[in-house]
């Protein structure tokens, strides 16, 4: 019991610092798996265990690389035929914040709160990892809404979010609230997209090229407002609102006043307000039926300031067009009775052989979700 006791107040002790609140540390080292349901036909598995696993991205065959708040970046390595992972291995440590990883070309892109690191031919270099190299140190230092996830685009452009440095104020447009893009070397780094309070996960449209984002909502107005959102860019340059309109058609208090939130990109879809929507990810495998084929995978990480708690789950938008048609669950169980936590999703990757995974970076766990139905049954559905 003492030995019980003493790990969960470690665990407890190293959740508060990641900004946990202490409902949910107190429950970080349960695992959700027992607890997690699906559409009918689909499993899960524990696929491995990583310490504080955020954004996901895939490298060469064989090798998944995790990003974390925790100062880390882990490589885990598995068989590209039967996806069985091997042991996860650290292969960066000492960086703040290094939420974001992005392989290009045999090099890993690792954003580090106030810049840009690369690691060079990490494929083949786990075992004796290189320093990371600085790509671009020109961002913001601020801690507040300062993780970044990162991602390459249809272009080759590395594209970069820069949070809003607070809840809400109106800063720097051109140094805060923001997705910006640059070139694999740092050169050319350019203002994206406009008016983005705190976006921790993007894709692009398999089909159009289009970039989907997920925006955090503002905090203090409410248990049920503003809405968080999943927004797409149609073209460079459109301001999504922040801080002067929230949710397509709310105005902000403080700062929303002379404005019209016509003026502004209205979201795509109006998440839950609070629900903290972080990795998305466009369905392009096949293993899953076919009604998923271009679906869009949302991970909601959970409110933390709400009375009752939301999110906790993974989202599944179906869209026609570019037009998103309806919003349902895939994943459920990370929160159970009485609002107690048992694991809170942060991203999702889909890996060459078509299954899901899903990092969950408060019971240090990423899990593997597999179609094990019949094509019949989920036409029957």
């Amino acid at each position: 019991m003492i030995r019980s006791l003493a790990r969960r107040t470690f665990i407890l002790a190293s959740a508060l610092a990641l900004g946990l609140p202490p409902a949910i540390a107190q429950s970080a080292d349960d695992t959700a798996l027992e607890r997690l349901r699906m559409p009918p036909g689909f499993t899960a598995e524990l696929w491995a265990r990583v310490d504080n696993p955020r954004a996901m991205t895939l490298g060469a065959p064989g090798r998944l690389y995790v990003g974390s708040r925790a100062g880390h970046v882990t490589a885990v390595p598995f068989d590209p035929v039967t996806m069985k992972a091997g042991e996860a291995v650290k292969i960066a440590r000492g960086l703040n914040m290094p939420v974001g990883v992005a392989w290009r070309k045999g090099d890993l892109y690792v954003s580090s709160l106030d810049r840009i690191v690369k690691l060079p031919a990490i494929d083949d270099r786990l075992a004796a990892p290189p320093k990371p190299v600085v790509v671009n140190d020109r961002f913001p230092k601020d801690t507040a809404h300062g993780w970044k996830f990162i991602a390459f685009g249809p272009d080759d452009r590395l594209y970069v979010p820069v949070g809003a440095p607070c809840n809400i104020c109106d800063r720097d447009r051109d140094g805060y609230a923001n997705i910006m893009r640059m070139n694999a070397d740092g050169s050319g780094l350019e203002t994206y997209a406009r008016g983005v309070r705190n976006s921790v996960g993007f894709d692009w449209h398999p089909k159009t090229g289009e970039m989907w984002f997920s925006d955090n909502g503002r905090d203090w107005m409410g248990d049920d407002t503003p809405p968080c959102e999943l927004n797409r860019v149609s073209k460079p340059g459109q301001h999504f609102g922040y801080p002067y309109c929230h949710g397509g058609d709310i105005a902000d208090p403080e700062f929303g006043q002379g404005r019209s939130c016509a003026d502004y990109v209205a979201p795509a879809w109006k998440l839950g307000a609070h629900v903290a929507p972080l990795g998305i990810r466009f369905y392009t495998g096949s293993q899953f039926p076919d009604e998923y084929r271009g679906a869009l995978f949302v991970a909601e990480h959970g409110s933390w300031n709400r009375r009752e708690r939301d999110g906790y789950r993974v989202m599944v938008a179906r869209l026609e067009g570019n037009r998103v048609v309806s919003y349902t669950p895939f994943i459920e169980g990370f929160l159970g009775r009485n609002d107690a936590v048992f694991g809170r999703p942060a991203d999702v990757q889909v890996l060459p052989d078509g299954t899901l995974l899903v990092s969950d970076d408060a019971s240090n766990a990423i899990y593997r979700i597999r179609w094990n139905g019949t094509r019949q049954a989920a036409a029957d559905r």
